[in-house]
């Protein structure tokens, strides 16, 4: 039995055929049970697939192949963390930041995986160490300052918000996470302001989000008035990209 070509293989993965990556590597794998390459190349055509349970096995049987391979983790961690395992996700990319302390970018992905998975110290200490890494890391300090709200650390975590929005001014999802540590620190003038400057400038999901921010510390804050306001969605949203509402 002679298993697939390997340049017709090269050229199913490099077309973004995934269906074909997978019928090629299961017929390598049956002729060579313990092709760790294979392994990794079905995860990942499974992975697009969105076949997830399918792309861990893959990908952990790739890892217990040839545990040393670096791609082969970070695959795993890319799978998990899409199946939304994050603290399994958190806790791979943890352990290649431990065997390379110097790659930034395993310890932001620890930082973010840790968050997403509701440990919030772990993902504002992991951030704190990306940033020791690389202090003017955009997306370090970012992900300390959504850690910090998440942590409830009014102070601290508006002046990471602070140096993020330094860091990219015009970045939206800095100026969000500056406004809810505004929020967070009692500001809430500043803070709706900024939520409505953002609720014109973006759009999708990203205006719902700000949107329902905006219109949940208005009902909060607001007086009687306003909160009659905010309990029409439609009358409130389109009030507050027009910026005819304030809040003092």
């Amino acid at each position: 039995m002679t298993g697939p070509d390997p340049v017709d293989l090269a050229a199913a993965v490099e077309r973004g055929d995934h269906a074909t990556v997978i019928a090629m590597t299961t017929a390598r794998l049956a002729e060579r049970p313990g092709d760790d390459a294979a392994h990794a190349q079905r995860a990942r055509a499974l992975l697009a697939l969105g076949r997830l349970d399918e792309a861990e096995q893959d990908a952990s049987d790739a890892v217990r192949l040839d545990p040393d391979e670096i791609r082969y983790r970070e695959l795993l961690a890319e799978v998990r963390s899409r199946g939304g395992a994050h603290a399994d996700a958190a806790a791979e990319y943890a352990r290649l930041a431990r065997n390379d302390p110097g790659q930034v970018a395993w310890t932001l992905a620890e930082a973010s995986e840790r968050l997403e998975s509701a440990d919030a110290s772990s993902g504002v200490e992991a951030a704190r160490r990306a940033l020791r890494l690389e202090p003017r890391s955009f997306d370090a300090q970012l992900t300390l300052a959504r850690g910090l709200i998440r942590l409830g650390a009014p102070r601290e975590a508006l002046s990471a918000a602070g140096r993020a929005t330094q860091l990219r001014p015009g970045d939206a999802r800095a100026r969000e996470s500056l406004a809810d540590a505004l929020w967070l620190a009692e500001r809430w003038a500043d803070a709706f302001g900024l939520l409505g400057e953002l609720a014109r400038e973006v759009d999708g999901a990203d205006r719902a989000r700000v949107t329902a921010k905006a219109r949940a510390l208005y009902q909060e804050r607001a007086p009687w008035l306003g909160r009659m306001l905010a309990a029409i969605p439609l009358l409130f949203s389109g009030a507050l990209r027009r910026g005819w509402i304030r809040l003092r």
